[in-house]
Protein backbone atom coordinates (compact mmCIF):
# COMPACT_ATOMS: atom_id res chain seq x y z
CA UNK A 1 0.00 0.00 0.00
CA UNK A 2 1.06 3.60 -0.61
CA UNK A 3 1.92 6.31 1.73
CA UNK A 4 0.20 10.00 0.60
CA UNK A 5 2.33 12.66 0.29
CA UNK A 6 0.90 15.53 2.47
CA UNK A 7 1.08 18.91 1.28
CA UNK A 8 0.37 21.93 3.01
CA UNK A 9 -2.41 24.25 1.44
CA UNK A 10 -3.55 27.58 3.68
CA UNK A 11 -7.13 29.20 2.61
CA UNK A 12 -7.27 32.63 4.05
CA UNK A 13 -10.10 35.44 3.61
CA UNK A 14 -9.56 39.45 3.29
CA UNK A 15 -12.48 42.03 3.40
CA UNK A 16 -12.62 45.91 2.38
CA UNK A 17 -16.35 47.64 2.11
CA UNK A 18 -18.17 44.92 0.49
CA UNK A 19 -15.68 43.22 -1.71
CA UNK A 20 -14.29 39.10 -0.05
CA UNK A 21 -10.85 38.06 -1.74
CA UNK A 22 -10.21 34.06 -0.99
CA UNK A 23 -6.92 32.96 -1.24
CA UNK A 24 -5.58 29.44 -1.91
CA UNK A 25 -1.66 29.27 -1.02
CA UNK A 26 0.26 25.96 -2.11
CA UNK A 27 3.86 25.13 -2.67
CA UNK A 28 4.48 26.15 -6.38
CA UNK A 29 7.06 28.71 -7.93
CA UNK A 30 6.11 32.03 -7.34
CA UNK A 31 2.97 32.56 -9.14
CA UNK A 32 0.14 34.74 -8.61
CA UNK A 33 -3.72 35.04 -9.93
CA UNK A 34 -6.53 36.97 -9.34
CA UNK A 35 -9.92 35.64 -10.78
CA UNK A 36 -7.81 33.38 -13.21
CA UNK A 37 -5.52 36.12 -14.54
CA UNK A 38 -2.07 36.69 -13.53
CA UNK A 39 -1.56 39.56 -11.36
CA UNK A 40 1.25 41.24 -14.17
CA UNK A 41 -1.26 41.39 -16.65
CA UNK A 42 -4.05 43.26 -14.04
CA UNK A 43 -5.77 46.06 -15.71
CA UNK A 44 -5.88 48.42 -13.44
CA UNK A 45 -2.31 50.13 -12.41
CA UNK A 46 -2.85 51.75 -9.00
CA UNK A 47 -4.93 48.37 -7.98
CA UNK A 48 -2.17 46.02 -9.02
CA UNK A 49 0.62 48.11 -6.94
CA UNK A 50 -1.34 47.90 -4.19
CA UNK A 51 -2.05 44.18 -4.75
CA UNK A 52 1.51 43.69 -5.00
CA UNK A 53 2.86 45.31 -1.59
CA UNK A 54 2.37 41.68 0.27
CA UNK A 55 4.51 40.24 -2.24
CA UNK A 56 7.38 42.26 -2.76
CA UNK A 57 7.79 42.59 1.30
CA UNK A 58 7.74 38.92 1.03
CA UNK A 59 10.04 38.39 -1.86
CA UNK A 60 12.48 35.62 -0.95
CA UNK A 61 9.58 33.52 0.51
CA UNK A 62 6.72 34.20 -2.57
CA UNK A 63 9.14 31.82 -4.80
CA UNK A 64 8.58 29.03 -2.90
CA UNK A 65 4.34 29.22 -3.60
CA UNK A 66 1.88 29.81 -5.44
CA UNK A 67 -1.44 31.55 -4.87
CA UNK A 68 -4.47 31.70 -6.52
CA UNK A 69 -7.54 34.54 -5.44
CA UNK A 70 -10.45 34.77 -6.08
CA UNK A 71 -12.54 38.10 -5.21
CA UNK A 72 -16.19 39.06 -5.73
CA UNK A 73 -18.01 42.24 -4.78
CA UNK A 74 -17.54 46.36 -4.66
CA UNK A 75 -15.35 48.43 -6.62
CA UNK A 76 -11.68 48.12 -8.12
CA UNK A 77 -9.58 49.24 -5.48
CA UNK A 78 -11.97 47.80 -2.63
CA UNK A 79 -11.23 44.34 -4.46
CA UNK A 80 -7.50 45.17 -4.88
CA UNK A 81 -7.29 45.57 -0.52
CA UNK A 82 -9.04 42.86 0.02
CA UNK A 83 -6.87 41.06 -2.04
CA UNK A 84 -3.80 42.16 -0.62
CA UNK A 85 -5.19 41.11 2.84
CA UNK A 86 -5.84 37.85 1.93
CA UNK A 87 -2.17 37.40 0.53
CA UNK A 88 -1.09 38.93 3.58
CA UNK A 89 -2.70 36.94 5.74
CA UNK A 90 -2.50 33.59 3.58
CA UNK A 91 1.86 33.70 3.82
CA UNK A 92 1.40 34.51 7.45
CA UNK A 93 -0.30 31.08 7.96
CA UNK A 94 1.97 29.82 5.27
CA UNK A 95 5.20 30.19 6.93
CA UNK A 96 4.05 31.15 10.74
CA UNK A 97 6.86 33.42 10.66
CA UNK A 98 6.63 35.91 13.55
CA UNK A 99 9.38 38.41 11.30
CA UNK A 100 7.08 38.70 8.76
CA UNK A 101 4.24 39.69 10.92
CA UNK A 102 6.43 42.25 12.41
CA UNK A 103 7.21 43.60 9.14
CA UNK A 104 3.84 43.35 7.47
CA UNK A 105 2.45 45.56 10.84
CA UNK A 106 5.32 48.00 11.04
CA UNK A 107 4.20 48.45 7.63
CA UNK A 108 0.40 48.77 7.80
CA UNK A 109 -1.38 46.89 10.27
CA UNK A 110 -4.47 47.12 7.72
CA UNK A 111 -2.95 44.53 5.70
CA UNK A 112 -3.87 41.96 8.40
CA UNK A 113 -6.19 43.49 10.63
CA UNK A 114 -8.36 44.69 8.10
CA UNK A 115 -10.22 48.09 7.93
CA UNK A 116 -12.40 49.22 10.43
CA UNK A 117 -14.65 51.88 8.46
CA UNK A 118 -18.02 51.89 7.19
CA UNK A 119 -20.58 53.58 6.13
CA UNK A 120 -22.92 55.56 7.89
CA UNK A 121 -26.25 54.62 8.37
CA UNK A 122 -29.33 56.32 6.32
CA UNK A 123 -30.93 58.72 9.42
CA UNK A 124 -34.65 59.31 9.88
CA UNK A 125 -36.58 61.39 7.89
CA UNK A 126 -33.74 61.78 4.94
CA UNK A 127 -32.88 60.33 1.83
CA UNK A 128 -29.30 59.68 2.91
CA UNK A 129 -26.62 59.94 5.84
CA UNK A 130 -25.97 63.67 5.42
CA UNK A 131 -28.70 65.19 2.70
CA UNK A 132 -31.12 67.34 4.09
CA UNK A 133 -34.11 69.34 2.70
CA UNK A 134 -33.08 72.52 0.93
CA UNK A 135 -34.38 76.03 1.97
CA UNK A 136 -35.21 78.32 -0.36
CA UNK A 137 -35.62 81.17 1.47
CA UNK A 138 -32.99 84.23 3.07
Amino acid sequence: MQEAKTVKIVVSSGKRKTSVARAVIKPGSGRVWINGVPVELWPIEMAKIKIMEPLLISEKLRKNVDIVVNVRGGGFMSQADAVRAAIARGLLAYFNSEELKNIFLEYDRYMLSGDPRRTEPEKYMRRSARRRWQKSYR
